[in-house]
């Protein structure tokens, strides 16, 4: 059923489209306040509102986007808008869509989360590389939230689907993705320079070791970036290396040492059952860089090497820039953590 608002005119107010949408909404949450509005009521329509109220039709729909944004009131297609909250406790609400939950992305979210608990209505949307899935997400929420968080990791150019939200709602993290217009927040790693950086620190521990290996498996999104770095590395220093997709037998041989991307750390494994089978020790024949920690490579086989960007400081930056409502483009700190295994 749809209900009322009442009718008196915004006229008299200060003629100034932002403050009347501003004057609408604040009218709309006051009679949710006081009951005269109530969770899964039918608000007028926008021509209704219009009518009443002697206001534009753009004004009312910048009113009833404001609450939208914030979760009191939902726009249903082809319906109308209708009362979806009775308190209204928090500044912001967030759409926060990750590729899938690893330990990694929980961290970055986790640290997010702290930061904006007390501020923010945060609701977690996962598209696990599906686009159709990414495209339903975004679309069906444009009207919803006041940010979009995003990691924008597919195979898919998702560039269109993601520029339809205005530019300063979004936060794009870990992949800084291509093909964006207008002035966006963006906290991102920096695949090549970071692998290069780090190569290029442990340059002396590479060059007790024969050749360079980096194991590109297909399905690594962000390989053509890590493979410029690598390959940047190689070529300024004149290294001997080898690209291959993973690890077998014949790809193995002593005074090699790995560069690892395999997110199931496979790669990882089967290196130190190799290095088990023909009788040599990790970090003496073989060297081994593996790509993110986690708590076992600390431990594993005395210590793994790993490169490894910050998923906290991730997270805390994209709430930050919500907190101090600014747009910014920030490169994440990676780090190089040098244990046994080099």
């Amino acid at each position: 059923m749809t209900q009322p608002v009442k009718p008196d005119s915004l006229s008299s107010q200060q003629d100034n489209s932002k403050l009347k949408y501003l004057q609408l909404a604040q009218r709309l949450t006051d009679q949710i306040k006081n009951g005269e509005l109530r969770v899964n009521d039918q608000l007028p329509s926008v021509n209704q509102l219009s009518a009443d109220l002697r206001i534009s039709k753009s004004t009312v729909l910048m009113g009833l986007n404001h609450l939208s944004e914030k979760g009191i009131i939902e726009a249903v297609y082809r319906k109308g808008y209708f009362v979806r909250k009775s308190r209204i406790d928090h500044d912001y609400r967030v759409f926060f869509l990750m590729d899938k939950l690893t330990v990694f992305k929980e961290e970055l979210y986790q640290a997010f989360y702290n930061k904006l608990k007390d501020r923010a209505d945060i609701d977690v949307f996962f598209h696990n590389h599906n686009y159709r899935i990414f495209e339903r997400l975004v679309l069906e929420n444009l009207h919803n939230y006041t940010h979009f968080v995003i990691i924008s990791i597919l195979k898919e150019d998702v560039s269109e689907i993601i520029n339809q939200i205005p530019p300063e709602k979004r936060i794009i993290l870990d992949y800084n993705q291509e093909g964006l217009t207008g002035n966006y927040s963006a906290v991102y790693q920096d695949f090549a320079g970071d692998l290069y950086a780090a190569l290029r620190d442990v340059k002396e521990r590479i060059g007790k070791y024969k050749r360079l290996v980096m194991v590109l498996p297909d399905n690594v999104f962000y390989g053509h970036l890590v493979k410029e770095g690598f390959q940047q590395f190689c070529q300024e220093f004149d290294q001997p290396s080898a690209l291959i997709n993973r690890i077998s037998e014949e790809h193995f041989a002593p005074g090699d040492v790995y560069i690892t991307l395999n997110r199931y750390d496979i790669d990882d494994v089967n290196i130190i059952k190799l290095c088990r089978q023909y009788g040599y020790t990790l970090g003496k024949d073989i060297g081994l860089i593996s790509y993110n920690d986690l708590y076992m490579k600390e431990v594993l086989e005395g210590g793994i090497t790993v490169i490894s960007t910050d998923f906290v400081r991730m997270g805390e930056e994209a709430a930050q820039l919500i907190l101090e409502q600014r747009t910014a483009k920030i490169k994440n700190p990676s780090k190089l953590i040098i244990r046994a295994s080099l």
